[in-house]
C-alpha cells in the first residue's frame, strides 16, 4: 500500500500545469490610452464603425513580452477593476507584401541606329516601378541614357515611359546607378534603347557593346515597399579619426532593422560613404544558458547622393538608409555604434542619425454610436504580464486591412494605477516539503524489503 501511495504521489507531481491565465487589466503593469485623430473621431461617431490602426512605437517593447504576446485592448478602467471585455485586434508588420525581386527576361539584344544598344524585357506579371539593369560590373566610368517604352505585346503599340540617366562615376569616387525609376506600370514588355558614352574626365577607352547588358531585376513596386518607425535618434555626431560616429543605447527587445541619415539643410554636395553598424549587447543574465562574453554584431552598407549634370545629362541618385537587421539586441540591451567612413574627405554635415524598425500597426474595429464619442474614446492598451500567451481572435484570423483605416494614436506610457501585483507562485508540495518525498521513499523501500524478507522465509 505504501508503494502505491508513493506512485500516486509521483503521478500527482507530474500532473499537467494549470491552463494559461486569463488576461485582466488589473494584472497589467502598463497602460496607454488609445485615441482617434480628431477628424476620424467625429467620423466614427457619425458613421457607425470602421477599422482603426495605431502605430506601435519603440516605447512598448522594453516592458512587453519579447513577441508582444501580452498586449491587450480593454475599455479604459476609470477606477474600475475586475473582469473586462477584451477588444480583438490584429498586429500588422510593414513588409514588401508578398512580392520579391524577380528577374526580367532579356530579349532581342542588339544594336540600333546611332550606335545604340537596344533590347526588350519580358516583365513579371505584376505591377512594378523600379527596374535595375544588370550591366557588366567590369564596365566603369560611363554615362548612359535609356529611352524606355512599354507595350502589352512584343513589337506592338508602345507607350513612352521616359528617358533616364544611368551612370558609373568610379573615377570621381562616386557611385554607380543602373536603375530605371519608372512610374508604376504593368506593361508585359519594355523596349529600351541605351546610348552609352565614357564619363567626362575618365581616361578609359571602353568599348560599350551589347554584351554589357546581362539582364534586369525587378524589385517590389514602391507602393509595396517597407515602411519604418524611428526607434532612436541622435544629433550628437563625433569625429574619430577618419570616421563620423553616432552612439546609441537600446533597451532589450527593441528591434533595429534599418539606419538612416539626415543631412544638414542646404547641403548640396555629392558623396558615397561606407557605413558600419556595430551592436554589442550587455552581459548575459544569470538565467541565460550561455554566460560567455557577448560578441559584437556588425552590419555594413553605403549611403550616397549624386545630383549633377554630366555631358548635358541630369543625374539624380540618393540613398540615405542602410538595412541593418540586428539580432543581438532583441534579447538584451545593446550599445549600437554607427560609423560613417569619410576617408580623406571632409566629414558630412549630418543633422541626425536614426535607428529604425519596420512599422508595426495595431488594428481594431471602432464601433460608433448616435453621439460623437465612439467606443474607441474609452479604450486603452495594456501590457506587462509575462504569464500571458498570445491571444486568439477571429478578428486576427480573418483580418483584411482597410485601404484607408482611421488613424489612432497611443498616448504616453504610464504605470497602470489599478495594477494588483500577483500573489507569490505556489510551489508544489514536494518543493515546499522536500523531506516528505524522502520519507515516502524510505518507507517504500522498507516495505518492499519487509515483503521480500517474508517471502524468503515462506520459501524456506
Amino acid at each position: 500500500m505504501k508503494a502505491a501511495a508513493l506512485l500516486a504521489l509521483l503521478l500527482w507531481q507530474a500532473a499537467p500545469a494549470d491552463s494559461p491565465p486569463v488576461a485582466q487589466p488589473d494584472a497589467m503593469r502598463y497602460e496607454r490610452p488609445i485615441q482617434l485623430a480628431a477628424s476620424d473621431h467625429l467620423a466614427a461617431g457619425a458613421a457607425g464603425s470602421g477599422q482603426a490602426c495605431a502605430v506601435l512605437d519603440a516605447q512598448i517593447f522594453p516592458h512587453a513580452t519579447p513577441s508582444l504576446t501580452d498586449l491587450r485592448i480593454f475599455p479604459a478602467a476609470n477606477g474600475n477593476v475586475g473582469r473586462a471585455h477584451e477588444v480583438p485586434f490584429a498586429i500588422t508588420l510593414s513588409e514588401a507584401a508578398s512580392e520579391e525581386t524577380e528577374p526580367a527576361r532579356l530579349l532581342n539584344l542588339g544594336t540600333g541606329g546611332a550606335g545604340k544598344i537596344v533590347f526588350d524585357l519580358q516583365m513579371p506579371d505584376r505591377a512594378y516601378t523600379d527596374v535595375t539593369l544588370d550591366l557588366d560590373p567590369a564596365m566603369h566610368n560611363f554615362l548612359a541614357t535609356a529611352a524606355v517604352s512599354g507595350s502589352d505585346t512584343l513589337g506592338g503599340k508602345a507607350t513612352t515611359l521616359g528617358s533616364f540617366t544611368l551612370f558609373d562615376l568610379a573615377s570621381q569616387h562616386l557611385s554607380r546607378d543602373t536603375t530605371l525609376p519608372l512610374e508604376e506600370s504593368t506593361f508585359h514588355y519594355l523596349h529600351i534603347a541605351l546610348s552609352v558614352s565614357a564619363a567626362p574626365g575618365s581616361n578609359a577607352a571602353e568599348s560599350f557593346v551589347p554584351s554589357m547588358v546581362q539582364g534586369a531585376q525587378v524589385p517590389p513596386s514602391r507602393e509595396a515597399q517597407i515602411l519604418y518607425t524611428a526607434v532612436a535618434e541622435t544629433s550628437s555626431i563625433a569625429t574619430a579619426g577618419r570616421e563620423s560616429v553616432a552612439k546609441f543605447e537600446i533597451p532589450a527587445h527593441v528591434p533595429v532593422e534599418r539606419v538612416s541619415v539626415e543631412l544638414a539643410a542646404g547641403f548640396k554636395g555629392n558623396f558615397s560613404r561606407d557605413v558600419r553598424v556595430t551592436a554589442l549587447t550587455g552581459p548575459a543574465q544569470a538565467a541565460d544558458d550561455d554566460n560567455r562574453a557577448p560578441l559584437p554584431e556588425t552590419v555594413s552598407g553605403t549611403i550616397l547622393r549624386v545630383h549633377a549634370t554630366e555631358a548635358g545629362r541630369e543625374i539624380r541618385s540618393e540613398e540615405l538608409g542602410v538595412p541593418a537587421i540586428l539580432g543581438a539586441n532583441l534579447q538584451r540591451a545593446a550599445k549600437v555604434d554607427v560609423a560613417i567612413e569619410n576617408g580623406d574627405d571632409q566629414p558630412l554635415p549630418i543633422a541626425a542619425v536614426r535607428l529604425e524598425m519596420r512599422q508595426r500597426k495595431l488594428c481594431f474595429e471602432v464601433r460608433g454610436g448616435s453621439s460623437a464619442a465612439p467606443e474607441s474614446a474609452g479604450l486603452a492598451l495594456y501590457y506587462g504580464d509575462s504569464k500571458l500567451v498570445a491571444p486568439v481572435y477571429d478578428y486576427d484570423r480573418l483580418f483584411v486591412a482597410s485601404p484607408k483605416p482611421m488613424v489612432a494614436e497611443l498616448g504616453p506610457e504610464r504605470l497602470n494605477p489599478n495594477f494588483i501585483p500577483p500573489p507569490p507562485a505556489m510551489q508544489p508540495f514536494t518543493e515546499r516539503h522536500p523531506q516528505a518525498l524522502w520519507l515516502a521513499l524510505i518507507c517504500a523501500v522498507c516495505a518492499l524489503g519487509l515483503v521480500a524478507f517474508k517471502s524468503s522465509r515462506n520459501v524456506d
